[in-house]
């Protein structure tokens, strides 16, 4: 698969705690033993199904190039998904952008995203 960005959606919780760290770990990454990460075309659903209703999202963007070993592997609906098997360290994202929930309560993506 070629991209050159690849996204990770954390809670508020999830973001003090990769804040404290340095590195991401949530629940679902430390069960699955894999960081979970989306393509630009995946990451609104995965926000819409796994975050709907939170308070705060935080979507962190990073370099496909600069994350190590990403395999991908075949998850919701038979798609290929980025899987990085490694610590995803938040000083490497290159773009963040706070996501408030909308009126269906999934989060709300920027106009310039």
């Amino acid at each position: 698969m070629r991209t050159r960005a690849v996204y990770k959606l954390l809670t508020e919780a999830d973001w003090a705690a990769a804040e404290a760290s340095g590195t991401t770990a949530t629940a679902l990454d430390i069960a699955d033993g894999y960081v979970h990460l989306s393509t630009y075309a995946q990451v609104r659903e995965t926000a819409r199904r796994y975050y709907a209703g939170q308070a705060r999202v935080l979507l962190l963007r990073f370099d496909f190039a600069a994350l190590g070993d990403v395999r991908w592997e075949t998850s919701r609906g038979g798609d290929l998904f980025p899987h990085l098997y490694g610590a995803l360290e938040i000083s490497k994202a290159d773009g963040s952008w706070w996501l408030a929930p909308g009126l269906d309560n999934a989060p709300v993506f920027p106009e310039d995203f």
